[in-house]
């Protein structure tokens, strides 16, 4: 790793955490968390198209960092699992990606639950 792409995905990652709040300012309904729900779609969604254009060689891997580790992953981390999962599908492991996802959720909400309870 060198200091060039650390630079890159911290100004991906600031520009990406600004998009997210700036989503979660104009979100008004409280019935359903739809402000994470839209960043989460929108930056899986991204981060699949920059995939594509990664794997066709019209983005660079500097242009990678900035725009899928960088943005994507200050808008959302939700991306990086949703790109996770999918590659793991497509390379058909299948049972590593049923792990990776019900492990990801349930051990996840189990941290909050716990980093919530100890310090209440």
């Amino acid at each position: 790793m060198n200091f060039i792409s650390f630079l890159l995905v911290g100004a991906g990652g600031a520009i990406g955490s600004m998009l997210r709040y700036g989503v979660a300012q104009v979100s008004v309904n409280k019935l359903f968390p739809y402000h994470t729900f839209i960043v989460n779609i929108i930056g899986s969604f991204v981060i699949g198209a920059l995939l594509g254009l990664l794997l066709k060689n019209n983005i660079s891997n500097d242009g990678w960092k900035f725009l899928a580790t960088g943005i994507c992953g200050g808008f959302t981390t939700f991306s990086a699992f949703s790109l996770e999962g999918f590659e793991l599908l497509q390379q058909h492991r299948y049972t590593v990606f049923l792990l990776y996802f019900f492990l990801s959720i349930i051990i996840g909400l189990a941290a909050t639950w716990l980093g919530y309870t100890l310090t209440k």
